[in-house]
């Protein structure tokens, strides 16, 4: 009957592990998540399509400043339709002309500031995808880490469940037991083998999801060396933070400069263009004659055509504008929320450490000491195993549900944060433990990689 008091410590040696400090914000990151970090940003195909995007657009600069194409004219004038009367009659003549248009000044200029804000806007939607990727790589890399914690802690579960189901057959046979203790424990050992069968598919999903974001093969290993309180400590963000490397907010402010500067361009619009024409015209054994000429074109549609421009971008820079406004309210409540959830996780995290995790580890050492001395009853044993089992599955919902506040906030994401969640844990009394962790959002948990809201401003760029 020393058996399980054998245990008690090495369950909570583990214990102790689970709810150590976490690190500084400071500390290096985890190698294993860097390497994935670097991996993922390197080779992922929807980086490479928002890198060609924004090289497609600064190759578009040089083009929108370059003078319109010049025009080559050949012909021939003949006096009468019998002959050529090229070098015989004065009016006869080959003809070799060349057109070059000239746009009004300024509208190269402004052609070219227009081409080169749009190369802000697509280095937004990139800084948008990359920051989404990497999102996604650290809430996989989290839930992976939580999912290996939680099967660590039904490792330590199954160890005193086989020691109790020898106990129990032991004190069963020679009469100090009841067969329901034995089949109690065999019960137990049985659930405990369903919930390991579900977390391992859970960890061959997050695998395969994390796996997709760095083009690899889906059962493809990833170690982890770390655990998951030794992740960073997650840290508030001020507004003004957010919005400095928020791509939504950047992207529907270079959409307002783009449309003030096509309302400009619309403007000079109504200003005509010009053409110069030069041109040789020889006439064979007679003097060659020349041409030089310039032809104005006549905006004389401007009520219908350049007036109605102007308006059309007029209305675009007050519909930018409130986009704007849109995105910042948007962003603001996104960060209060986030820093409001960061600070109530924090203290959730805190009161499990100091206090909930150690009562639980004091309840179940008092209740193992009471069952080896025969005051106790078995199943107050294994409750007591299962309580303290649920609060560190709670605690590690916890820390999980608190780096996906951290990491939402990192990525100045507009649309809700996702949640990460590993696997569900063995008997109704763990559940229950695990469901008192407080939830980080209402949105559903989203898989490793898929795609996130990222709000109005980019979907319409």
């Amino acid at each position: 009957m020393r058996t399980s008091l054998r245990l008690a410590p090495a369950l909570v040696l583990v214990a102790s592990g689970l709810a150590q400090a976490p690190p500084s914000a400071s500390q290096p990151s985890d190698p294993a998540l860097a390497a994935l970090l670097s991996e993922a940003l390197a080779v992922h195909p929807d980086i490479q399509k928002a890198e060609a995007a924004v090289r497609i657009d600064q190759e578009r600069i040089p083009q929108a400043g370059v003078l319109p194409d010049p025009s080559l004219s050949l012909g021939i004038q003949n006096d009468g339709f019998k002959r050529i009367e090229v070098g015989r009659m004065e009016t006869s003549f080959y003809s070799v002309a060349l057109t070059q248009p000239l746009p009004w000044p300024g509208k190269r200029g402004l052609r070219k500031e227009v081409a080169a804000i749009a190369v802000d806007v697509s280095q937004a939607a990139r800084s948008r995808v990359q920051m989404g990727l990497e999102a996604d790589v650290r809430r996989g890399y989290t839930a992976l880490l939580l999912i290996r914690g939680q099967k660590r802690l039904l490792g330590e579960q199954s160890v005193f469940l086989e020691q109790a189901e020898k106990l129990a057959r032991t004190r069963y046979e020679v009469g100090q037991g009841s067969q329901g203790d034995l089949l109690r424990a065999q019960l137990e050992r049985t659930r405990l083998r369903q919930a390991t069968w579900a977390l391992d598919a859970e960890e061959r999903s997050t695998l395969a999801g994390l796996n997709r974001l760095r083009q690899h093969e889906p059962a493809d290993p990833i170690p982890t060396t770390a655990a998951l309180p030794e992740l960073p400590e997650p840290t508030l963000l001020a507004l003004n933070e957010v919005e400095a490397v928020s791509p939504e907010l950047a992207g529907a402010r270079a959409g307002v400069r783009q449309t003030e500067k096509l309302l400009d361009l619309a403007k000079l619009d109504r200003r005509p263009d010009f053409a110069v024409t030069a041109g040789i015209m020889p006439r064979g054994s007679l003097e060659p004659m020349w041409q030089v000429g310039v032809s104005i074109s006549l905006p004389i549609y401007g009520r219908q055509k350049q007036q109605r421009a102007v308006a059309e971008h007029e209305h675009h820079r007050v519909g930018q504008g409130a986009e704007v406004e849109s995105v910042r309210t948007l962003l603001r409540q996104r960060t209060e929320e986030r820093n409001i959830q960061i600070e109530t996780l924090r203290r959730t995290r805190d009161l499990y450490r100091e206090g909930l995790l150690v009562q639980s580890e004091a309840s179940f050492k008092a209740t193992l000491a009471q069952y080896e001395s025969g005051r106790a009853p078995f199943l107050g044993a294994l409750e007591a195993l299962n309580g303290w089992v649920g609060d560190q599955g709670a605690y590690l919902q916890i820390l999980a549900q608190l780096q996906a506040q951290h990491i939402a906030l990192r990525e100045a994401a507009l649309g809700t944060t996702a949640s990460i969640t590993g696997g569900s844990l063995a008997s109704a009394s763990i559940a229950a433990g695990a469901a008192a962790a407080p939830s980080a959002s209402k949105s559903s948990a989203k898989a490793p990689g898929a795609p996130q809201d990222s709000g109005p401003a980019m979907n319409k760029m």
